[in-house]
């Protein structure tokens, strides 16, 4: 399990469900993003992204850009 504070750093398929975005993690499972910008144009498409682990599957993202 990784640790609140972690700064995490993966690729993914950005997703969206409703309001809320996700990550599909590459090597497997999901994070649901907070997001300082909507990246519209990037949802199912593949992202990095970039931000620190702030909860349970939970990541406030410093940056989402194409992969």
């Amino acid at each position: 399990m990784t640790t609140i504070g972690t700064v995490i750093d993966e690729t993914g398929m950005l997703l969206r469900d409703g309001g809320a975005f996700y990550l599909r993690r590459d090597i497997g499972g999901r994070y649901q993003l907070e997001l300082h910008r909507v990246p519209v144009d990037l949802v199912e498409k593949r992202v990095r992204v970039r931000g620190t682990l702030v909860g349970t599957d939970l990541v406030n993202a410093d940056g989402v850009a194409p992969e």
